[in-house]
């Protein structure tokens, strides 16, 4: 077993050039963890957000600090002999970070409850690019909306990384879905399983939507007022669920003000869920969209073409051959 491992590490906050490749130890595992050999990692906006200073960057508490939540790869140590997953076997999942050392390294520790197999129709390009995203869009959609035959549920940002992802489960489970996105996504989304699509850029959405029984609020009002502007097209008593961090400040006073239910809502590393959405993406009937692969050397890169905003389904990390 090797006792260092490469890793894109930040020293401070900042720019995607604070990123650096450097040799760390590779992190021990206790208890009920696993240890992983990363073959892939999801990139996301919580690490653009923290790696500038905001997101979860206050409660780091050591330096150099290893981003990166998504992950697929090599089980190396189960937590114990018996345990169903062993050493040799593909998982993916998610890790709290900075709880945990992220993913942005060739190794990671992962309690037990957020590893599961990786689908055996992915390969570890494409199931890297799902936990994260897939289990906010589960959580939001599923768990909290509770969406069903005959809601009509508005998801802004629908092409993006969780957004693509949203489209995908509101539909299977039978909703009307209609769905924000530039002009070069709108035939895509619709392929995904949405019933409206409109081009942010053209159309007011409150001009040609109305009576929604849910909003997924992937955007708040970081661009356009888009979050206020929802509150308009909700029924009465109708649901808003808003995701980004600080994206808008005084969401919970404004939702109550238009007689409207609201609330955010934090992604957990939860395996049973994860479990469930690896079943769909195995069988096809939810796919994950990657848009760019990148090298652990150029994680800056990666960060730089997130924060463009412009992102079809996830970017990846491929950190080592599998």
């Amino acid at each position: 077993m090797r006792k260092t491992m490469q890793a894109a590490v930040i020293d401070e906050a900042g720019e995607p050039g604070v990123f650096r490749v450097t040799e760390l130890a590779v992190p021990d595992r206790v208890s009920a963890e696993f240890l992983v050999k990363v073959v892939a990692a999801g990139v996301n906006p919580i690490d653009a957000k923290t790696r500038a200073g905001r997101g979860v960057f206050d409660s780091i508490r050591e330096f150099p600090s290893v981003l990166g939540q998504d992950f697929s790869g090599v089980v190396v140590q189960s937590p114990y002999e018996a345990h169903p997953i062993k050493p040799g076997d593909e998982v993916f999942g998610m890790v709290m970070v900075p709880r945990f050392r992220g993913s942005y390294a060739e190794y990671v520790t992962v309690p037990s409850i957020s590893v599961v197999r990786k689908p055996s129709t992915l390969s570890h390009i494409e199931a890297a690019g799902a936990p994260l995203a897939a289990l906010t869009a589960w959580g939001m959609v599923v768990e909290v909306a509770k969406a069903h035959e005959g809601q009509r549920m508005l998801i802004h940002a629908g092409s993006g990384g969780v957004g693509h992802f949203a489209v995908q489960f509101a539909s299977y489970f039978g909703a009307y879905v209609i769905a924000t996105s530039s002009e070069r996504n709108l035939g895509w989304l619709r392929e995904l399983g949405a019933s409206e699509v409109i081009d942010y850029a053209s159309t007011r959405f409150e001009d040609v939507v109305s009576d929604v029984d849910v909003v997924i609020d992937l955007v708040g009002n970081v661009h356009d007022d888009t979050g206020t502007r929802s509150l308009q097209v909700l029924r009465s008593g109708g649901l808003i669920v808003n995701v980004p961090t600080g994206s808008w400040p005084t969401f919970a006073e404004d939702a109550a003000a238009a007689g409207v239910r609201g609330t955010g809502f934090k992604v957990a590393p939860d395996g049973h869920s994860l479990a469930v959405i690896a079943r769909l993406l195995e069988s096809g009937a939810v796919r994950v969209h990657v848009d760019r692969i990148f090298g652990l050397c150029d994680v800056a890169d990666a960060h730089r073409l997130l924060e463009l905003g412009h992102t079809r389904g996830k970017l990846v990390v491929k950190v080592a051959e599998g």
